[in-house]
């Protein structure tokens, strides 16, 4: 009788299996909430490359495959947590011992944490944006601006096309309407006519354009704002825009609303590095 009390798995035993399995669900929940979290990092950094154009620009999508699989981990942990959660009530019904041997779950997801913990590691490290180096010949020779006309142009290092594809990913992400792509040498090849790629994109933001527009009715003249994306003779992609100074000077805008078109810059930069 004394053999069979000690098989007895009491009310304590049953409250610490409880105990360690909602400890499991709480890290569950912990792992998904990060996971999710690291999944949208990518684009908080994208944004943060968007808005500093003296920092080169750096891909972050594999912040969303690291984010996912700390959500599918939290989900593995909460799901294999109730299994392990329900055999072990069903042992202490049957009076078994179920403790003689490691946490099996806790093994994995520690295993599966720090082998994605380092590749992270690696991954941030790799990924850090980096000042650019200024350097007055390489600054002279990918940017040109001509004072008199307003234009400025910007070396792309893509391809026109790329370029193109480049400018529009930005501009989605930030929320931008793109109103229309003009194929300029897409035209002239239906016209039997040969022209090296340019391309010219019109896009625009009522919130910013319409105080342009209420100050100095004659900037309706220049919006919504415009980038021409054209290959020379010599293969080289070129990057063009209005300056926002001299759209400033051209239709005589306060000082304060030139941020509105000064977003302009930052675009073709992040686009063509």
């Amino acid at each position: 009788m004394a053999v069979a009390d000690q098989s007895q798995a009491k009310a304590s035993d049953y409250l610490a299996v409880e105990r360690t399995f909602l400890a499991w669900i709480r890290t569950g929940i912990a792992l998904m909430g990060l996971g999710f979290v690291l999944a949208r990092f990518g684009l908080f950094l994208q944004e943060f490359n968007f808005n500093q154009p003296n920092v080169r620009s750096a891909h972050y999508g594999l912040s969303i495959w690291f984010g996912t699989t700390l959500i599918f981990l939290g989900v593995f942990a909460a799901v294999f947590s109730l299994i392990r959660y329900l055999r072990l009530m069903d042992h202490l019904r049957k009076g078994q011992d179920s403790f003689s041997h490691a946490s099996t779950l806790g093994i994995v997801v520690a295993i599966i944490l720090a082998v994605l913990g380092l590749a992270m590691s690696f991954y941030l490290i790799f990924t850090r944006p980096t000042p650019q180096t200024s350097n007055p010949q390489n600054q002279e020779n990918s940017m040109l601006s001509n004072p008199e006309n307003g234009i400025v142009r910007l070396e792309s290092h893509h391809s026109a096309e790329d370029t193109v594809t480049r400018l529009k990913g930005i501009l989605e992400a930030k929320g931008v309407k793109l109103f229309i792509v003009v194929d300029h040498s897409g035209e002239a090849e239906k016209a039997g006519l040969t022209m090296p790629p340019t391309k010219l994109l019109i896009f625009g933001n009522p919130k910013a354009g319409t105080p342009l527009m209420l100050a100095s009715p004659s900037t309706a003249l220049d919006l919504p704002l415009k980038i021409l994306v054209a290959e020379d003779a010599g293969g080289k992609t070129w990057i063009s825009y209005n300056a926002p100074a001299f759209l400033q000077a051209r239709h005589n805008l306060p000082a304060n609303l030139l941020p509105n078109i000064a977003v302009i810059e930052a675009l073709a930069t992040n686009a063509a590095q």
